[in-house]
């Protein structure tokens, strides 16, 4: 028994490696990457925000979702206290950058191309990032 036991371990590693991988593991695939807008990287939220806007009504709305996450990661550099780091930000353009996101994401044009406008009319949409 114990030899039969011992030949199975030693196999199975090696009939493991020879087998052919199973099919269809439930794996997701990876979406490909967005396309930027044409925008200089280092630019404030106001100039992905018109990015966003002018590609939405163009109809690219990849690029206005790439437009809108740039926005938002400019729009969200602030100095906290380190104990205040996980707590989201309440700074008014998050919440329409977020809004505007979520409709492009739904498929609603107009609500996004509203909560662009809203964000947009922030006095923070002209900050430049640190």
């Amino acid at each position: 028994m114990r030899l039969v036991l011992a030949v199975l371990l030693v196999a199975a590693p090696a009939w493991a490696q020879t087998s052919p991988p199973p099919q269809n593991l439930g794996t997701v695939p990876i979406a490909p990457a967005l396309p930027a807008p044409t925008v200089d990287d280092d630019s404030s939220p106001l100039v992905f925000l018109l990015s966003a806007r002018q590609a939405v009504v163009d109809g690219k709305l990849g690029v206005a979702q790439e437009a809108l996450e740039r926005a938002e990661s400019r729009a969200l550099v602030r100095s906290v206290k380190p104990s205040r780091a996980g707590i989201p930000s309440d700074q008014g353009i998050v919440a329409d950058i977020a809004a505007a996101r979520h409709a492009l994401a739904a498929g609603d044009r107009t609500t996004a191309l509203d909560k662009i406008s809203a964000a947009l009319a922030n006095k923070d949409a002209d900050a430049a990032p640190e």
